[in-house]
C-alpha cells in the first residue's frame, strides 16, 4: 500500500462515505461490482487500486472488490474518482 493510502486515510475516507454517502456505495456495488441486486453496502477499505465493499443482497452479505480505472495518486484523486464513479454509475443504472 502506498503512503498516499495509509490505513488512517483509508479509514477516514470509508468513515465519511459510510456516514454521508451510503447511497453512493450501493451505486458502486450495483454499477461496478456486478451486484445489481444490492440493497445496502458498506465501504470497508480503499487503496490506490480499488475499494473493498461489504454488500447485502437479499439476506446475504458478500465481499466485493471494485478496481479503479487508474491507480490513484492521493486522497484528492480518490475524492474526484469516487465522484466521477457515482455519476457514471447513475448513468449505467438508468440506461
Amino acid at each position: 500500500m502506498s503512503d498516499q493510502f495509509s490505513p488512517e486515510i483509508s479509514s477516514r475516507i470509508c468513515k465519511h462515505m459510510n456516514e454521508d454517502h451510503a447511497n453512493a456505495i450501493v451505486i458502486y456495488a450495483q454499477a461496478f461490482g456486478k451486484s445489481e441486486d444490492a440493497t445496502a453496502a458498506e465501504m470497508l477499505s480503499i487503496d490506490a487500486e480499488g475499494m473493498n465493499l461489504s454488500v447485502k443482497i437479499n439476506e446475504e452479505t458478500l465481499p466485493v472488490r471494485i478496481q479503479f480505472d487508474h491507480t490513484l495518486v492521493d486522497a484528492e484523486d480518490a475524492h474526484q474518482t469516487l465522484i466521477a464513479m457515482v455519476k457514471q454509475g447513475r448513468q449505467k443504472l438508468s440506461s
